[in-house]
């Protein structure tokens, strides 16, 4: 690879033709990270960078850099406290709802006390795995070995940073940032009966068609009422606000002002019977107040013509700001109380559909709730990762703020689980906790303290994730952002199975998973581009074409997944692609996040390479087995197993793809 000066290099390899391989230098401390990332708010949120520097030839025999980083991040554990935490008051809050249901019949009553008393176990396991973790003071790591402990199950496997930053001769430097994590599954729990995707299809067809008394609510439908109460409880608060406004305007014998205010609350319900004939009451007391009073006094009592008027009316209307307010205020009382009971009974109802949802199958039930919030809490905390690191890099950049609040990001997971015995269960998990991913949106605020970990708010249904920016990044966003736009995110997931127990599956077993994940992942990839060129303003999309040809990219996409080819790691390659012209965030997944994942982001550092930063291609193999043996991806071998040897083994790799086989004296050791 040419001459090194004296002192640039650390570690030189030699591959078996004689050509050097340079890995220029290594470094361990926060210092030696580069100034474009050595941002204050991330090195909040990134712990423990190692980074690994290398020259690469590029086709003009001219030199690129390469700066190659992966950090760890305390999200890791920050996520997953904060989300069990707001999971407990949910639990507390539904259990003091079945509480309060009232009296009931003595059957389900009997229901009532047993949903109680499971119910209260889990919010009781929930509170001692928070203490675990909350004894985890600093914790920003869980290794592939761990992945087996009951007390860090809800915590990501091996969940880093991966960043390669070029510096080439002709181009400007740039940044790929890929988050390497272990799929998001329950392990703990185990896979004897399949993963998530399979267990909640098998739960929901036997609830539908059991002949017993119970009355079967769709999750759809269940999901539909959650919102409506949600809602209603916004509603109430903005009602009685509106209300109060109506009753100052009176106050002040207004009638712009009291036509206004009615106007408001007008706007906010009617949806109700009792509301709505409570509101038609006040719109017509307000029709009667203002009509007397227009019709033949001012606002002192006297005539049109400045003369005392001698009407019957004289008699009530002696103080008459004082009467507009007592004729209304008994009305607006019956409204809030209408609004009262409105959301009483429709907690009631909602509370008594949850109680049969429970009582149905209370275990099963349970233990399926249980495994959701595992996968989801280490999807969470990959995502949460992901977005910040995304937003901080693209901080500066009008269109990805523009895309950010008009459209979302897309969020694209790569699975490199195969459709065989165990990571069957793990990629069926792994599916419905990336799915689960379009429940949570994003708020940016401007942080008030120097603790700027993102904040979580909401319930199962719906969270929101709050991240906090120092004031002069804050306001540098669009005022759509500022304001507390919610930003919402598009998760797709595609996978290909690349190591022996795909060979299995797709000659003696099933890769109908796969082929569906892909097609229906592949249909939502889709959509969001369909919005995106649609909401994107025509300069921006102008420009945007000409610069990608993304309509061919996905048709090269459709067509391969299509095609049903074993081991089909083109997906892999074109999905990758499309995600990062869209702006989006990427995720690398396998099992523990440590080999078949170290394989592909190497991979794809140096088809990067290659692709867009012209790496001589007499150097591709030569790159890619130098950031295998000398780059952060061996390093993360070791963190995790102790060991610096990928878990493959000679048969192993005989069935891997040909790039995905790492070079001699680099494996060996069993998996963990």
């Amino acid at each position: 690879m040419g001459e090194i000066e004296d002192g640039e290099a650390d570690h030189i390899t030699t591959d078996v033709q004689g050509q050097k391989c340079a890995l220029v230098c290594e470094c361990t401390a926060p210092e030696s990270v580069s100034r474009k990332d050595n941002l204050p708010f991330l090195n909040a949120v990134l712990k423990n960078p190692v980074c690994k520097l290398y020259r690469f030839p590029t086709s003009d025999n001219k030199w690129m850099q390469i700066r190659e980083q992966m950090s760890e991040s305390i999200l890791s554990f920050h996520i997953p406290k904060e989300l069990i935490s707001l999971q407990i008051k949910e639990d507390l809050c539904r259990n003091q709802e079945l509480k309060e249901l009232g009296e009931l019949s003595p059957h389900w009553d009997n229901l009532r006390k047993n949903v109680l008393t499971h119910c209260d176990q889990m919010v009781n396991m929930y509170q001692d795995i928070l203490t675990e973790l909350s004894k985890e003071t600093g914790s920003s790591f869980k290794s592939s070995s761990s992945k087996g402990e009951k007390t860090l199950e809800f915590v990501p496997i091996n969940l880093h940073l991966q960043r390669m930053h070029v510096h080439s001769p002709h181009l400007k430097d740039a940044l790929y940032d890929v988050i390497t994590v272990g799929a998001p599954a329950a392990h703990f729990q185990g896979f004897k009966n399949g993963g998530l995707r399979k267990l909640l299809h098998r739960f929901e067809t036997e609830r539908r068609n059991t002949g017993y008394q119970f009355i079967y609510y769709s999750p759809e439908n269940t999901a539909k009422a959650k919102e409506v109460l949600s809602n209603i409880n916004q509603l109430q608060p903005l009602i009685a606000t509106h209300a109060d406004l109506l009753l100052n305007s009176a106050s002040q014998h207004s009638p712009d002002s009291l036509k206004n205010s009615l106007k408001m609350l007008s706007e906010k319900d009617r949806v109700w019977a009792h509301v709505g004939k409570s509101l038609n009451c006040i719109i017509a007391m307000v029709d009667k107040l203002i009509e007397r009073d227009g019709s033949g006094e001012g606002d002192d009592g006297s005539d049109k013509d400045g003369e005392k008027g001698h009407s019957l009316g004289d008699s009530v209307i002696t103080h008459p700001q004082e009467d507009w307010y007592e004729q209304l205020y008994p009305l607006i009382l019956t409204l809030k109380d209408c609004m009262g009971e409105v959301v009483n009974r429709a907690k009631q109802s909602l509370t008594f559909v949850l109680l049969q949802e429970l009582a149905y199958s209370l275990p099963q039930c349970l233990m399926l709730t249980l495994r959701r919030d595992v996968v989801f809490s280490q999807a969470l905390a990959g995502l949460v990762c992901g977005f910040i690191i995304k937003l901080h890099t693209s901080l500066y950049d009008p269109g990805f703020l523009e895309q950010l609040h008009t459209v979302g990001l897309i969020v694209q997971y790569e699975g490199l689980l195969s459709t065989y015995s165990e990571e069957i269960g793990m990629l069926e998990d792994m599916t419905v906790g990336i799915s689960d991913l379009k429940k949570v949106a994003f708020k940016i605020t401007e942080a008030t303290s120097n603790d700027v970990l993102p904040v979580i708010t909401g319930r199962r249904e719906h969270y929101v994730v709050e991240v906090k920016l120092p004031g002069r990044m804050f306001e540098s966003l669009p005022l759509q952002i500022k304001e507390g736009q919610l930003l919402h995110v598009y998760p797709v997931l595609f996978n290909v199975g690349i190591n022996e127990q795909q060979t299995l599956a797709e000659r003696f077993g099933d890769v109908s998973l796969q082929e569906s994940i892909n097609q229906e992942n592949f249909e939502l990839l889709k959509e969001y581009y369909t919005v995106f060129m649609e909401k994107m303003p025509p300069d921006y999309i102008s420009h945007f074409q000409e610069q990608n040809d993304l309509k061919g990219l996905l048709e090269n996409l459709h067509q391969n997944i299509q095609a049903k080819k074993r081991k089909n790691v083109e997906i892999m390659w074109l999905a990758a692609t499309i995600c990062r012209k869209l702006n989006g965030i990427r995720f690398t997944c396998c099992k523990s996040a440590k080999d078949r994942t170290s394989m592909s982001v190497t991979l794809e550092q140096c088809s990067i390479l290659r692709d867009e930063h012209q790496l001589h291609k007499d150097f591709f193999i030569r790159a890619l087995d130098c950031m295998r043996r000398e780059g952060c991806r061996i390093e993360n071998v070791l963190k995790n197993i102790k060991c610096r040897k990928y878990a493959f083994n000679m048969l192993q790799l005989m069935a891997f793809p040909k790039y995905y086989r790492p070079p001699e004296g680099t494996y060996g050791k069993a998996d963990t």
